[in-house]
């Protein structure tokens, strides 16, 4: 499969698939209730959009990884929430009302953001040899239209046809993943000499980052003593990155389109299943004991 072909065609896909399906689920209700849960939105939205990226360059910097590399990682970092953290909550036991308010603030936010920490991460890692940058303006409008706007088509859908929305949901999710699937499936083959060095250098960086993001998510939740649900999902929303977004800046033909910097987002996207699914085993069972002992 051509690198041009997969990400003009299946990535962009895969993103409008994952975007409209989040938007299958929102009503503006989900954007206001930062009036219901002021405390718990703060602190997660901070520690998505400033303590993350601070994790993520960290961890670029310490591990020993090319320039590129690292730039991918601060490119996952610079992506947090999506869909896939709403069900994992969901399958923990945890406040989903918080985390769907939290995802879909920091898809507006992020817009915003993300050309500014990737920006900044070219010029740390690549100094001079930095040939590529993401114009702001260009870069702003262009992420606004691949998750804006089907995310804005799925809360009108929700809105005036909603069993229609709730009936397509599942679909589109389950096709977003395929989508997924196809495209790290289709980078992992393009660079398949690479892989084995690939996962060697990133694999360990992108389940540390996993990790320590969830557990700084949930370290400032205790902090802000707020309750086990939200504790929940402020670690669930900090630790789980958008994978696919992640792989669209990178790769994409009209933002970076470098493929390479795409494999941390890859190799991060197979293993954040895994860890996030048995955080939510782990956080389901604590919850039915603890209702045990009530």
């Amino acid at each position: 499969m051509e690198s041009s072909f997969l990400t003009a065609v299946f990535l962009p896909l895969a993103l409008f698939a994952v975007m409209l399906g989040m938007g299958l689920g929102l009503t503006v209700d989900d954007f206001t209730r930062v009036l219901v849960y002021p405390k718990a939105v703060v602190v997660g939205l901070l520690a998505q959009l400033i303590l993350l990226p601070l994790l993520g360059f960290g961890l670029a910097s310490v591990l020993p990884l090319t320039p590129e590399l690292a730039v991918g990682v601060m490119i996952l970092a610079a992506c947090p929430g999506g869909p896939t953290s709403n069900l994992v909550t969901y399958l923990a036991r945890g406040n989903v009302a918080l985390s769907i308010t939290l995802t879909a603030i920091s898809s507006l936010v992020t817009v915003f953001t993300i050309p500014l920490v990737v920006n900044l991460a070219m010029g740390a890692f690549l100094g001079e040899a930095a040939a590529l940058s993401l114009p702001f303006g260009a870069t702003v409008g262009q992420i606004a239209v691949i998750t804006l706007i089907p995310v804005a088509i799925g809360m009108v859908l929700h809105h005036y046809r909603p069993q229609f929305a709730t009936r397509v949901e599942r679909g589109v999710k389950w096709l977003s993943l395929a989508l997924l699937g196809l495209i790290i499936a289709g980078l992992l083959v393009q660079q398949r000499a690479s892989v084995a060095g690939f996962f060697a250098q990133v694999g360990l960086v992108t389940l540390v980052l996993n990790l320590v993001a969830m557990a700084l998510g949930y370290g400032v939740a205790v902090a802000a003593r707020l309750d086990r649900p939200s504790a929940t999902a402020i670690t669930v929303e900090v630790g789980i990155q958008n994978g696919t977004l992640a792989i669209a800046i990178a790769s994409a033909p009209t933002l970076l389109n470098q493929p390479d910097l795409a494999i941390p987002a890859a190799i991060y996207s197979l293993l954040m299943f895994a860890t996030g699914g048995a955080f939510a085993w782990w956080a389901a069972q604590r919850g039915d004991r603890e209702k045990t002992l009530a």
